[in-house]
């Protein structure tokens, strides 16, 4: 059992960052649809770095500003030009799975450099790692998941306990009455977007240089959509965030738990749990009535000065 929850925390940390992320844009006020495109262009752009590098470092920082680049696009359509957000994410989904496409092609069936996989293997953490239970499910983990808890507790003390991280949940809420205040509205939405585009970027380049080190098609396979549906189940709280992603996380891997216990369990209606789960968590949490629980005000709302 021990073993299948740390296979969970794995599972899940590509979703933990893509959920943290679009989180983090969504308190802006914006809804980011394009979550799926954007891990897949970081997926791609990281792979195809660190393929022609072998520098972890470079193929990490090449996922984020992928990531980030599909963002900008996003930020500049709905933030400059005021165009409608939800129509503008799925059209991104549509860019990043072409732009992935067109770059991975000459790439299929390439493995990831010796050096990439070797930084991102398993490191236990001295002391915290012999804790009985909890060490050897969270701190005898890859860099890359490590990463993940540093994301989630800076994304809360931020978000929680400073003046910025105040400011944007303002803006989300109420963003006239935080211009009026004096927010510099359009910086604090291309900033914050631009942070969850690299997040997500960096999501996918988990999946393509340390889930799964062999470049293939579809590697993000729907767990970009997975992180919007998280964003409602978590109340918009990225410490809830990390626990919500482990938990589809471990529904993902079900079907591979099920086969090493010998249960004649089909495949196909096993890797449709999650999704199904997803479905059933947004029809839950819509109805959910607690303050907390409610979306920012201004969500999904463009911001127009005049009409102030």
């Amino acid at each position: 059992m021990i073993e299948f929850l740390a296979a969970c925390v794995v599972a899940g940390t590509p979703l933990v960052f893509a959920t943290v992320g679009e989180l983090i844009t969504e308190k802006t006020g914006n809804m980011n649809l394009g979550v799926e495109g954007m891990m897949l262009m970081g997926a791609v752009m990281g792979f195809y770095t660190g393929l022609n590098t072998a520098n972890p470092g470079a193929a990490l920082l090449s996922a984020a500003l992928a990531g980030a680049g599909g963002a900008m696009i996003y930020a500049f359509v709905t933030v400059t030009l005021k165009a409608n957000q939800v129509v503008t994410g799925l059209t991104l989904t549509i860019f990043g799975t072409g732009f992935a496409q067109f770059v991975g092609e000459p790439l299929l069936g390439s493995m990831a450099p010796s050096a990439i996989t070797s930084f991102f293997s398993k490191v236990t953490i001295p002391v915290l790692g012999q804790i009985p239970v909890i060490g050897p499910i969270f701190f005898q983990q890859d860099m890359f998941v490590y990463l993940s808890y540093v994301v989630c507790a800076v994304a809360a003390v931020y978000m929680y306990k400073t003046r910025m991280g105040m400011n944007l949940k303002a803006m989300g809420e109420n963003t006239a009455a935080a211009d009026a205040s004096g927010i510099n509205i359009t910086l604090y939405k291309y900033v914050h977007i631009l942070i969850g585009g690299a997040l997500c970027g960096l999501g996918g380049a988990y999946l393509s240089l340390v889930r799964i080190p062999i470049w293939q098609e579809d590697v993000v396979n729907g767990r970009g959509w997975i992180a919007v549906a998280l964003v409602i189940f978590v109340a918009w709280n990225p410490i809830k965030g990390f626990f919500g992603g482990v938990l589809f996380g471990g529904l993902s891997i079900l079907g591979l738990k099920f086969q090493a216990m010998g249960l004649g369990i089909s495949q196909y209606l096993v890797d449709m749990i999650p999704y199904i789960a997803t479905i059933l968590i947004v029809i839950i949490s819509t109805h959910k009535k607690r303050k907390e629980s409610q979306p920012p005000g201004d969500l999904g709302n463009n911001y127009f000065r005049e009409e102030r």
